[in-house]
């Protein structure tokens, strides 16, 4: 089998609404976020996909949520958790690429070291 990274980063503001603590108040992240594929056959030019088509697609995918309040987008239901905003990627670029049953996971990084996953 084999395994893709790409990474990209974005920058937002959210609220936590039905969390209690400091979360709850409006602040930013600066979120990195992985872009995770893997299948067990190469193309032609014995790649499992192009890392430069990846990483435009995880762009292109990342570019609505940059420099926004993610708790305006209503797919977020006004709690853009981690684990919500890693989804929502992960639904965004499963729909951008040619083969969606390449896509495994995708990785937010709210900090260095606080991380959610969401894969198939």
């Amino acid at each position: 089998m084999y395994t893709l990274r790409v990474e990209a980063a974005f920058a937002a503001a959210h609220s936590l609404n039905s969390y209690h603590g400091k979360c709850e108040t409006l602040h930013g992240h600066n979120y990195r976020v992985r872009l995770w594929i893997r299948g067990d056959s190469l193309e032609e030019g014995g790649m499992l996909a192009d890392f430069g088509s990846l990483r435009r697609i995880l762009k292109d995918t990342i570019a609505q949520l940059d420099h926004s309040n993610l708790n305006d987008n209503p797919v977020f239901e006004q709690n853009p958790s981690a684990e919500r905003i890693a989804r929502y990627i992960f639904e965004e670029a499963s729909a951008r690429l040619s083969d969606p049953n390449l896509l495994f996971a995708v990785d937010v990084f709210e900090t260095p070291g606080s991380m959610a996953r969401y894969e198939r």
